[in-house]
C-alpha cells in the first residue's frame, strides 16, 4: 500500500517507522529538509520538499498512486487542506490529525465535507482512554466503535459471580440488561457464543454496550468495578478538558489544579461542575490542602513529563488513588515502566495506534465494504464494522432465518445514530452500520457472513 505522511513531527516520525516496518511504500511530505533527511536516514523512506497542501508537491509525492495521505502537521486547518487536495488529486483514503475543540462538535460535518477516513485528535483519544479507565477500573480491555458511544469490554468473572453458570441468554432477563455478550475466553479456548452457552467462573468476557449500560451491567453482575468517585487533574490542558466535559455525565467529581489564572478562569466557564482550583501542583502543602490522601483517582497532565512522573510518585505515596500518568517522550520507557506510574498514557502513541489500526483493517479490506476492524482476544477473534449496501441475500431478512457461519455473531446495529442490540426478529436495513465478531478470518464483505 502506498501511503504519504505530510508532516514529520514526533507522530509523522513515528508512523513513518511503524508503517515502514510493515513494509508499506512511504512517502514523507516536510517543508524543512533537515527532517525529512533525519529520517530517510534511519528507515527507507522516500521524501519530498515543500508544503503539503499544495497540488504540484503532491503530485511531485506520486498523489495519483496513492492509497492514503495522512495529515498530521500542527495544524488542523493545513491538515484539513492537504487531506481536501489529495482527496479531489488522488481519490484516496485521507487521515486528518485535527486537535482544536472548537472543531470537536462539528468533527462529523467536517468529516462528511472533506470526505476525510478518520479525523484523529490526540488529546481527545488519550481523554477517552482516561474517562474509560475511571468509569471501567476492572475492566481488563476496552475497545470502542461509533466514537466512543459503544464499547466493547472484557472482564474476568469472579468466583462467587451471578455470572457463573448462567447461560448467555439469561443475561437480559435476570439482569435486565442491554448488553451482548460476543466472546467467552474459557482457559485457551475461544467461544463466540449462542444463547445457551454457559459462562463460568475465571471466564474472560467481552461485552458490547453503551457506556452507561456497560456500568449498569457491572452492577447487576455484582461485579466490584471499584468505583471512582474523585479525581484530582494537575495541568489545564486539552486533555484535562475533555476528560471533564466526558466525565460530566458521571457522578465522578472532578478537581483540576492549573497554575495559569487565566486558564483557570477559562475552564471555570467551560466546566461548571469541575472544581478549578488555581495553584502550583509541585507546592505539597496545596496537594495535601486539597486531599491528595483521601482522592480515588489522581492524574498527572502536565506538559512536562519529568512533573507527571513526579507527581505520581507522589502520589502514590500519600494515597491508594488509581494513578494515570501522561508522558509524550518515550525515549526512558525501560525506566518508565519499572516506576509506580499507574496506567501510562502516550497521546502521540494512542494516535499513531488508532492511524495504524484504520491501516491495517484498509488493508485488509481493500476492496471490501469493511469500514473498521478490531483484533480481540488475542487476535483470535475480530470484530468488524460493515457498512450495509444493498444486498438481497441480507438486507430485510430476520436475523434468525439467515444462515451464518459457525462462530459468527451480529453483535451491533448502528441505524442513522440508532443502536440496536440485534435479536433474531431484528433485519439488516440499507445504510446500516453493522459490528461482526468472529474467529472466522478473511471476511471481506458482508455477505461472507453466510455459509
Amino acid at each position: 500500500m502506498k501511503i504519504i505522511i505530510v508532516g514529520c513531527g514526533k507522530v509523522g516520525a513515528t508512523l513513518a517507522e511503524q508503517l515502514n516496518n510493515e513494509h508499506h511504500d512511504i512517502m514523507l511530505i516536510d517543508k524543512s529538509a533537515d527532517v525529512i533527511n533525519s529520517i530517510t536516514e534511519r528507515i527507507d523512506v522516500m521524501g519530498v520538499v515543500g508544503n503539503g497542501a499544495v497540488y504540484k508537491v503532491q503530485m511531485e509525492a506520486g498523489i495519483q498512486e496513492t492509497d492514503l495521505l495522512i495529515a498530521t502537521t500542527n495544524s488542523d486547518e493545513l491538515n484539513m487542506l492537504c487531506c481536501l487536495i489529495a482527496k479531489k488529486a488522488g481519490d484516496c483514503h485521507t487521515i486528518a490529525r485535527i486537535r482544536n475543540p472548537e472543531y470537536h462538535s462539528e468533527i462529523n460535518y467536517i468529516r462528511e465535507e472533506l470526505g476525510l477516513s478518520l479525523a484523529i485528535n490526540p488529546e481527545m483519544a488519550a481523554a477517552m482512554e482516561i474517562a474509560r479507565l475511571l468509569r471501567f477500573p476492572s475492566a481488563i480491555k476496552i475497545d470502542t466503535f461509533a466514537k466512543g458511544r459503544i464499547e466493547i469490554l472484557k472482564f474476568l468473572v469472579p468466583d462467587h459471580s451471578i455470572l457463573h453458570n448462567m447461560r448467555v441468554r439469561e443475561v437480559l432477563s435476570k439482569l435486565h440488561c442491554n448488553v451482548l455478550i460476543c466472546a467467552i475466553e474459557h482457559g485457551s479456548e475461544v467461544i463466540i457464543p449462542s444463547g445457551e452457552s454457559v459462562m463460568m467462573a475465571g471466564d474472560k468476557i467481552s461485552f458490547i454496550a453503551s457506556p452507561a449500560e456497560a456500568n449498569e451491567f457491572f452492577k447487576q453482575a455484582g461485579i466490584d468495578n471499584n468505583t471512582i468517585r474523585t479525581v484530582m487533574m494537575v495541568g489545564g490542558g486539552k486533555i484535562t478538558y475533555y476528560v471533564a466535559k466526558l466525565l460530566e455525565s458521571t457522578k465522578i467529581n472532578v478537581k483540576i489544579l492549573e497554575q495559569n489564572m487565566e486558564r483557570c478562569n477559562e475552564l471555570s466557564e467551560l466546566l461548571p461542575k469541575a472544581m478549578v482550583i488555581h495553584g502550583d501542583a509541585s507546592d505539597q502543602e496545596l496537594l495535601l490542602q486539597e486531599g491528595i490522601g483521601q482522592i480515588d483517582a489522581f492524574a498527572s497532565l502536565t506538559g512536562f513529563d519529568e512533573e507527571n512522573i513526579m507527581l505520581t510518585l507522589y502520589a502514590a505515596s500519600q494515597s491508594k488513588a488509581k494513578l494515570i500518568t501522561k508522558v509524550n517522550r518515550i525515549a526512558f520507557e525501560n525506566v518508565i515502566d519499572s516506576m509506580n506510574l499507574g496506567s501510562v498514557i502516550y497521546p502521540k502513541l494512542i494516535t499513531s495506534e488508532t492511524i495504524l489500526q484504520y491501516v491495517r483493517a484498509m488493508q485488509n479490506s481493500m476492496g471490501s465494504n469493511v469500514e473498521t476492524l478490531y483484533k480481540i482476544v488475542a487476535d483470535r477473534a475480530e470484530a468488524l464494522e460493515f457498512r450495509v449496501a444493498n444486498e438481497p441475500s441480507i438486507v430485510g431478512i430476520p436475523l434468525e432465518k439467515l444462515e451464518l457461519k459457525n462462530n459468527l455473531l451480529v453483535a451491533f446495529i448502528n441505524r442513522k445514530g440508532q443502536f440496536i442490540s440485534p435479536r433474531g426478529k431484528d433485519t439488516l436495513e440499507e445504510g446500516d452500520r453493522v459490528i461482526v465478531v468472529t474467529t472466522v478470518t478473511g471476511l471481506n464483505d458482508l455477505k461472507d457472513i453466510l455459509r
